[in-house]
């Protein structure tokens, strides 16, 4: 057998590759190529998310800046109520229900209350309510405080009712000298009541049993899903018939002698402004303009309520959701330092 002869077979090496293996394998060079090209798309992905994150970051920062701004803005209109130039009727406004987390709760009315007694500028304040009522609590402290600033200051308050003075804001008006109010207003409604709901009727149908432990006999008291308690009904009756009182005796200190009482002055009903009148609970017709007019004698009117403006209303809007969103801001600074 020659070896040199082509057409003669030959054994093979264990290592020899076969001509389409040879074909199949890639160069070198080929691998280092595709290595580098992945490096440069990794690297260039890493730098879009590193841009990206701070851009995210950037307007987050940027947008807890502008609602730092808008609250700076707001503080400063709650804590710096318009000073007057010159004589003027101080109006503070009294709306919605009467409550410590609203905005006709005793503190901020108290707060707007001081401000306008306080102003030398200030002839006379008027009160403008426009409320169904609501806490005694919170009513009560008003009206003592309404009472005290118009001994301290020398001047006097006045009220005008627009739609409605009822309960809890009745309570607060008659610590006024004079209430005006328009022939239709609402007035009244001196009463005290404690309202909720039963369920335990419901519960037995159903088949649901009430399993309640208390340590003390009356912590249970009134509770809504156990049949009603003739003792506790009787202790809660007799707390709100002493606030009714409480009630009574402040209407009766403030009205004094203009007050016709007759039956039902203080059953719970409420009137018309016209009626009202008649009645003694209220002065007379008049709005705000008018009593500025013709009651003061300043017509010019400075409003030293609290109310929110354009960046209070955003502030509140934006402002969990800015606080949030910077904090994760802070949190991503971290890696890219």
């Amino acid at each position: 057998m020659n070896p040199e002869d082509p057409t003669q077979p030959t054994a093979a090496s264990p290592n020899a590759q076969s001509p389409a293996q040879v074909q199949a394998a890639p160069p070198a060079q080929t691998l280092a190529g595709i290595e580098r090209a992945l490096e440069r798309v990794a690297a260039d992905l890493l730098r879009d998310r590193q841009s990206e994150r701070r851009w995210r970051v950037f307007f987050r920062l940027a947008w807890l800046g502008v609602a730092l701004v808008l609250v700076a803005i707001a503080w400063t209109h709650r804590t710096l109520p318009n000073a007057g130039n010159g004589p003027h009727t101080a109006l503070v406004e009294l709306r919605g229900e009467i409550a410590s987390d609203t905005e006709a709760s005793a503190e901020l009315l108290i707060t707007a209350l001081k401000a306008a007694f306080e102003d030398s500028e200030s002839q006379a304040v008027v009160l403008r309510i426009n409320s169904p009522g609501g806490s005694p609590v919170q009513s009560g402290i008003v009206n003592d405080e309404i009472k005290r600033l118009k001994a301290k200051h020398k001047k006097k308050l006045y009220v005008v009712v627009e739609e409605v003075c009822a309960s809890g804001a009745y309570y607060i008006a008659v610590a006024a000298d004079e209430i005006y109010v328009d022939k239709a207003s609402i007035v009244g409604s001196i009463g005290v009541l404690m309202d909720g709901f039963g369920f335990d009727g419901i519960m037995a149908k159903v088949g649901v049993d009430r399993r309640l432990l208390t340590a003390g006999e009356n912590k249970a008291m009134l509770d809504p899903f156990s049949p009603v308690n003739p003792r506790h009904k009787a202790l809660a009756q007799a707390t709100i018939d002493q606030i009714h009182r409480q009630f009574i005796a402040v209407v009766k200190e403030g009205r004094g002698a203009r007050l016709k009482e007759n039956r039902d002055t203080f059953s719970g009903l409420y009137w018309n402004g016209e009626e009202a009148v008649k009645l003694g609970l209220v002065d007379g017709l008049g709005n705000l303009d008018y009593v500025a007019r013709e009651i003061v004698k300043a017509e010019d009117i400075i409003d030293y309520t609290p109310h929110d403006n354009v960046a209070e209303r955003l502030a509140k809007r934006f402002g969990a959701s800015l606080g949030a969103g910077a904090i994760k801001a802070l949190r991503e600074l971290a890696p890219l330092r």
